[in-house]
């Protein structure tokens, strides 16, 4: 193991980026995540099946809070300096995603500051931050003249000794089937670069670019997959069977229509279950309004303005194209040609996930719960792509080696 570079997992998710990391030669320390709901994946998946996490003893093994974990274990936190390689992850992006109601005093807001005092007690060597494009943005009425977060950020690391450069990067550009644009910064400690003139800043961004075609050729995959590439072996009229959830009907498994579908299929033969495809119960009404639409092929805005409905983010998806970016919100899709939304596996493969990774909690949540829980769709919508996360991974390991 000792080849192995470290790192650890701040605001972990459900464990999509540390999937790529894992895929790329990393060894998780251990992973920050405050939602139990989203640990029970991210453990269920990477800690006890896969053993990816060297678990410090003096850390409860499970979800936690970042400020619990800063104001119960600095001293052990500053141990760690010299010992880890990379610092990854971004704090939740609620407040300042375009999806939503952008929130400039949104509580989750500080959090950047609570990252930034994380990296100050560990030090990395290296950085990887995401974050929504929102966030490249300034507030308008942000006392620091519209100053976008991104550049407070950029500035609080680059006292901290890191030299720091944050780009806008679509993976869909990266062999993901959805158009998903998030700000990705890497950080390097001036320490690294003193060693090494051949990196600098830039080299993350140069030779992810360069290296994608590559990458991707190596697993037999192609840059720019359709969502029919991701999803059209998983189709209700395929079959359904009892699900884990009583009075819901799961999908089973067509033939593997493409190379994108081989390859998160790896293991699972046609008459294994498929994780997580739970096909939502709609009214007839519902149905018959989804089915319209499909029939007549209508834009998201014609079939809102012919069904007068309310709600302004209905999309209806298209075979041919990735899909726009994924929210948590699973009712804002209507699949490309049956009459329903989508199911969670369905959003899983548009992330990329592996049909072997298996997600926990509950499907769904709404009302006032939305704010405490975390349920399936939530936890793969939040996510970063593991198949770009191990694109990350990769240049990343590059740039210490």
């Amino acid at each position: 193991m000792k080849d192995k570079r470290t790192y650890i997992d701040l605001f972990a998710g459900c464990g999509g980026l540390s999937l790529g990391l894992h895929n790329s030669g990393w060894k998780g320390l251990f992973a920050i995540e405050k939602s139990p709901d989203a640990f029970e994946t991210l453990e269920f998946n990477l800690i006890k099946r896969k053993k990816h996490f060297d678990w410090p003893n003096w850390l409860p093994q499970s979800n936690h809070d970042i400020n619990e974990v800063l104001s119960n274990y600095s001293t052990k936190l500053q141990s760690l300096r010299g010992k880890v390689d990379l610092v990854a992850g971004g704090p939740p992006c609620q407040g300042f995603s375009m999806a939503g109601r952008r929130i400039e005093n949104d509580s989750r807001n500080d959090l950047i500051n609570s990252y930034i005092k994380f990296i100050d007690l560990v030090q990395p060597k290296l950085i990887f931050f995401e974050n929504v494009k929102g966030f490249t943005l300034g507030f308008k009425n942000n006392e620091k003249k519209g100053r976008a977060y991104s550049s407070y950020v950029v500035e609080q690391l680059e006292k901290l000794n890191y030299s720091v450069k944050g780009e806008l990067i679509n993976f869909s550009e990266y062999g993901i089937p959805q158009k998903r644009t998030r700000f990705i910064l890497v950080g390097i400690h001036n320490d690294v670069l003193k060693g090494n003139a051949s990196i600098n800043k830039e080299s993350f961004f140069n030779k992810i670019k360069e290296d994608k075609e590559q990458f991707l050729v190596n697993k037999n995959l192609i840059i720019n997959p359709t969502l029919e590439d991701a999803i059209s072996d998983l189709l209700q009229s395929n079959g359904t069977i009892e699900s884990e959830t009583p009075n819901f009907k799961a999908g089973v498994y067509g033939e593997s229509q493409s190379k994108y579908q081989k390859y998160l299929r790896k293991y699972k033969r046609q008459e294994s279950k498929v994780d997580s495809h739970r096909f939502a119960k709609h009214t007839e009404t519902v149905k018959n309004r989804f089915q319209i639409a499909l029939n007549e092929g209508l834009k998201s805005n014609e079939y809102r303005e012919r069904f007068q409905l309310k709600k302004s983010s209905t999309k209806i998806l298209e075979a041919k194209k990735p899909t726009p970016t994924i929210t948590t919100l699973p009712d804002d899709y209507i699949h490309y040609c049956e009459p329903r939304i989508m199911t969670v596996r369905e959003y899983a493969r548009i992330q990329s996930f592996p049909d072997t990774y298996q997600f926990k909690g509950k499907y769904t949540t709404g009302g006032k719960r939305r704010t405490q829980e975390v349920p399936r769709y939530s936890q793969i919508g939040n996510a970063i792509p593991p198949l770009f996360g191990e694109q990350a991974g990769l240049i990343l390991k590059e740039l210490i080696n």
